[in-house]
């Protein structure tokens, strides 16, 4: 391959005229020997322009990603899929670590991502010196070399990061030598304050976490060497930064190297800590180590992050991800006597200089209010936003402090009624007074001597700030409220003014974070607070009303499930403004769908909201069959969109507006909506089949007449059911589809004659391939079973006639014997129905019966037995389920205790869940041998048949009953056959099943005698014997 050829062809791809054809060449040639080598050297050459460098390396990384392992022919007969030939690879090989330590950024960070595509492959086999070319550069007294060999680290740790511990054995090997240069390197470059070292030692630090951050090899990483790293890691963190840094604008300041350094530091000390360091909350491999590193390092350590929190106590400048691991660090040390005796001194400074600032109101959330309330709102409410916040880590510690150890909460509680009743109080520090309040709710709404005073408390601190001219504390107030909305009210006029203030603040507010805050406190009020519906009653038109204005401005997802409660707690309110509220829905899905380009996965999320609000108000109006019809032709305009732009993110929620629209009846309009389905299958929603099956089954079952009034539509659900079983969507999804054959056949017994040989064609031939779960075997016999019952004379002739792949023996035989040798894996009501049923139908065979099933005939018994004795406990778990009441435990006395100064605190649920995620990953779990097998209900069982139905006239007991006493009466060899083998257990047992169907008969018969009005009581005689002669 010439490299200037390949040179001008790059070039022509960055220009927009010559691009397409220059993407053709490539494409044409990528394959030649020495193509991949000779773009490395076009990567490399200095000579060259950044661009076309740039779109040389971009081509590279894909080449490695795409073609650098050999692939494996699928079918014989297909041509060997293309990869990067040997000869190509190992020049890749020999010099792409040179080429990172050499490369510009830019190109650096596309080659390791080559690098951790090849380590992946090919370490170590095929690239045996990688990781001594790695020592060897590291260990370079040319500087240049350093940074190169740490990214080629890094990827290799990467590689290996998520693995188990027995299968790190290469790395290990590795960093049995590299780890100690790494070290050593490191504590070189600690005098040298350049942002050149500082780069140097965070990337370090960064192996290190990669390292450890799931699994500790003790054998790699010595005491000694872990002391030494620990040391190295408190000097990073505890070294001054540069004066000069201060005088960077602060919102970048956290980009600077000298921070970036010292975040990796605090963040590897709180992983280390939580996941190694932690006794009573680390597996049982790392208990002494945990012991050994609380009393080795606790001191040193605790004392280095007290210097920094110090630091923001006197105003200097820290990092925000800096004080988020080092609060999250005294989170964990709260909990230990050890560390707490270091901490308990500063603890009430802390709160009150660290703590309590971090929670007051800044100026920058002042002026992300006024500036763009829309964004205060995103960040205030952004998980992941959430989960890296310094104030999130603040009220974990304070929670933690106030929970576990004695004094604090009624220090902390002293404070901040101290700032609430200061005369003139700094509205700031109000709104973090009742922020310190509200993280700590849970805690005094257990502790009688506080729960008794937090409704004078709202009273008299919160309700007068919803008139405060401050938005930030009528948003405050409102959340105090949601916080404490679990508080028992004594007085329901407190309770009824609570309610009227956040629904002012929703419906009246200027400010739209307040009217978030509002809406929520009001979710929260209703759920909690049981006489709060009332309160609110008279006004949900104008709530509901506000709210759908509030999600359209703001497209908040946690507003949508305000919405969603209201709709489900007021139901008839909700019933005349439905219409317009769903319409409004509709058009806020609209309006969000044209701006999602520019929000991503929020917007994305906002959408999914509005569908799931729109799924609850059709959910409450399913009995409204009036507004339900106008809201269908609503809600297809939101389906019609989906499919019709292939917005595939939302086909789960789409098809879950299908089913509810198809609950109960079925129009024009959704009949082309399941053609509508059937094309999205056949197009790109191969994976959604799981998620069709409800929409599918209420079209199967719910407008019989239709659904049969036109081939195409069983057609539809055989090629659907067809392309899951003979694909590979997975074991469950053909769970689900060989169930809508079966509910086919049971639901339409007798008029779908022309469709059984294929549907049991189908099952049997998935029979003949590899089938890992019982579930999915059990299913596919279950069709035949079904089929059987469907018309047992045809089934028998369809399989008499059916040839199947590398099938030589009888596929009656085989059918017979799998499914009498799998009887115990019918589970639940409907499975075992079917079952029983089945077996009925085998019995009642004519005395012309196959030999097949005269030879089985000795197993019918035991096999119907066996499942008559789980559908007994079916039967008992389902009655317990209907007379069983939901019991509200009631923990309102329990009072957490809390720890004296010498205590640790032992979860004991923590450490078992932690033994059995290690006995998990070790492969010792034994929990399944506990897994009651006799599951009472299947997955699959809420996809209902006719057989399901309360009103269901098909007794089995009582149809096997009959069906053995006919037997008895006109085939007595075959009633011999079949009873013979019965041990007197099993005899018993029989007797039982009988009686049972006796008593079930009594039974139906009372039960029809009391809906006719009258009641009449007749002297059943239950047998007590049977004739087995």
């Amino acid at each position: 391959m010439d490299l200037n050829k390949l040179v001008d062809v790059l070039r022509a791809t960055l220009d927009p005229n010559q691009r397409e054809q220059a993407e053709i060449q490539l494409n044409e040639v990528h394959k030649i020997i020495n193509f991949s080598p000779v773009l490395l050297q076009v990567v490399m050459s200095d000579q060259l322009d950044m661009p076309v460098r740039q779109a040389g390396v971009i081509y590279l990384k894909n080449m490695v990603n795409q073609f650098w392992h050999e692939k494996e022919v699928e079918n014989a007969g297909d041509p060997v899929p293309f990869s990067i030939h040997e000869n190509d690879r190992q020049p890749i090989r020999n010099s792409i670590i040179e080429a990172v330590i050499q490369a510009p950024d830019p190109i650096r960070v596309q080659l390791t991502v080559c690098i951790s595509h090849m380590i992946k492959y090919d370490y170590p086999g095929r690239w045996p010196d990688f990781s001594e070319k790695v020592a060897i550069y590291i260990q370079s007294d040319i500087t240049t070399t350093w940074m190169g060999a740490l990214m080629c680290l890094y990827q290799l740790i990467k590689n290996y990061e998520y693995k188990k511990a027995d299968e790190r054995g290469p790395l290990n090997q590795a960093m049995g030598v590299l780890l100690p240069l790494v070290h050593q390197r490191c504590v070189q470059l600690l005098p040298d304050h350049s942002e050149w070292s500082v780069l140097l030692q965070k990337q370090a630090l960064k192996c290190f976490y990669a390292l450890t951050q799931y699994c500790l090899t003790l054998d790699v990483i010595s005491k000694e060497m872990f002391t030494q790293w620990m040391e190295l890691i408190r000097q990073i963190i505890d070294r001054p930064v540069p004066e000069a840094t201060n005088q960077i604008d602060e919102d970048e300041r956290c980009e600077l190297a000298w921070w970036k350094c010292k975040k990796w530091a605090v963040h590897l000390l709180a992983r280390l800590f939580e996941r190694y360091g932690s006794p009573g909350n680390v597996t049982t491999e790392y208990k002494k180590f945990s012991e050994w590193y609380l009393k080795s390092f606790s001191g040193g350590i605790l004392s280095v992050l007290l210097r920094v929190l110090d630091q923001y106590r006197q105003k200097h400048y820290v990092a925000p991800r800096v004080m988020l691991y080092a609060l999250n660090y005294l989170s964990e040390g709260v909990s230990h006597a050890f560390c707490w005796k270091i901490v308990k001194p500063h603890m009430q400074g802390i709160i009150r200089e660290v703590l309590f600032p971090l929670m007051c109101h800044s100026d920058e959330d002042e002026e992300l209010w006024h500036t763009d309330p829309h964004e205060y709102i995103r960040t205030k409410y952004d998980v992941f936003e959430e989960f890296l916040s310094p104030t999130t880590a603040a009220q974990t510690l304070l929670h933690n402090a106030v929970s576990k150890r004695k004094e604090v909460l009624q220090k902390t509680m002293s404070f901040c009624m101290q700032v609430l009743s200061a005369q003139n109080p700094d509205p700031r520090q109000k709104d973090g007074a009742l922020h310190i309040i509200g993280a700590m709710a849970t805690v005094l709404l257990k502790k009688k001597i506080y729960k008794d005073q937090v409704e004078q408390m709202l009273v008299s601190h919160v309700f007068p700030e919803f008139n405060s001219p401050n938005g930030f504390l009528r948003a405050r107030a409102c959340w105090t409220l949601h916080y404490f909305s679990e508080v028992k009210f004594k007085n329901e006029a407190n309770l009824s003014q609570a309610v009227d203030l956040v629904r002012n603040c929703l419906c009246q507010d200027k400010d739209l974070p307040v009217r978030v805050e509002a809406a929520i406190a009001v979710q929260m009020l209703i759920t909690n607070q049981e006489k709060a519906r009332d309160h609110l009653l008279a006004h949900v038109k104008p709530v509901i009303l506000e709210l759908l204005k509030v999600i359209r401005e703001t497209e908040n997802d946690d507003l949508t499930t305000v919405m969603q409660k209201i709709v489900c707690t007021f139901v008839d309110e909700v019933a005349p403004i439905a219409v317009e509220m769903t319409q409004h829905l509709v058009d806020t899905f609209s309006q969000v769908l044209i701006s999602e380009d520019d929000g991503g996965d929020e917007k994305a999320i906002a959408a999914m909201g509005i569908l799931n609000t729109l799924e609850t108000i059709l959910n409450v109006m399913e009995d409204q069959k009036e507004i339900l019809t106008q809201l269908e032709g609503i809600v297809l305009n939101v389906i019609a969109v989906i499919f019709q732009q292939d917005l595939i993110e939302f086909y789960e929620e789409v098809l879950s507006l299908i089913y509810m629209l198809t609950c109960s009846q079925i129009s024009h309009h959704l009949w082309q909506v399941y053609h509508m389905m059937y094309d999205m299958f056949q197009k790109d929603a191969f994976d959604y089949f799981t998620d069709m099956m409800p929409a599918l089954h209420n079209y199967l079952t719910v407008d019989p007449q239709t659904f049969l009034s036109n081939p195409k539509n069983v057609e539809i659900i055989y090629n659907m059911c067809k392309a899951i079983l003979s694909g590979d969507a997975g074991e469950d999804a053909e769970c689900h589809g060989a169930k809508l054959l079966e509910v086919i056949l049971l639901q339409y017994k007798g008029q779908v004659d022309q469709v059984v040989p294929s549907f049991v064609e189908l099952v049997l031939e998935r029979l003949t391939r590899e089938v890992r779960t019982s579930e999915l075997r059990t299913m596919c016999l279950q069709v035949v079973v079904a089929a059987l019952y469907y018309n047992p004379p045809a089934l028998l002739d369809i399989l008499e006639k059916m040839h199947l792949p590398n099938i030589t023996e009888s596929i009656i035989v085989q059918f017979l014997s799998q499914w009498l040798h799998d009887c115990d894996c019918f589970l639940g009501l409907h499975d075992r129905k079917v079952c029983v049923l089945g077996l009925c139908a085998l019995m009642d065979t004519p005395p012309t019966r196959h030999q097949a099933i005269a030879n089985a005939g000795p197993q019918i018994l035991p096999s119907a037995l066996l499942v008559f004795s789980g559908l007994k406990r079916a039967y008992s778990s389902r009655a317990q389920e209907d007379q069983s009441g939901d019991s509200d435990d009631e923990d309102d006395e329990y009072e957490p205790e809390e720890l004296a100064s010498d205590e640790d605190e032992i979860d004991e649920e923590a450490n078992k869940y932690l033994e059995k995620l290690e006995k998990s990953a070790n492969g010792e779990d034994d929990s399944d041998d506990d897994y009651d097998d006799e599951a009472e209900e299947t997955a699959l069982e809420s996809y209902q048949t006719p057989l399901d139905q309360d009103n269901c006239t098909v007794d089995e007991y009582q149809i096997f009953k009959n069906v053995l006493q006919g037997i008895q009466a006109r085939d007595p060899s075959w009633y011999a056959l079949l009873t013979n083998p019965l041990t007197p257990e099993q005899q018993e047992e029989l007797k039982e099943v009988l009686t049972l169907a006796d008593q079930r008969k009594a039974a139906e018969e009372s039960k029809k005698i009391e809906q006719s009005g009258g009641y009449s009581f007749v002297n059943t005689t239950v047998p007590t014997s049977f004739n087995f002669a």
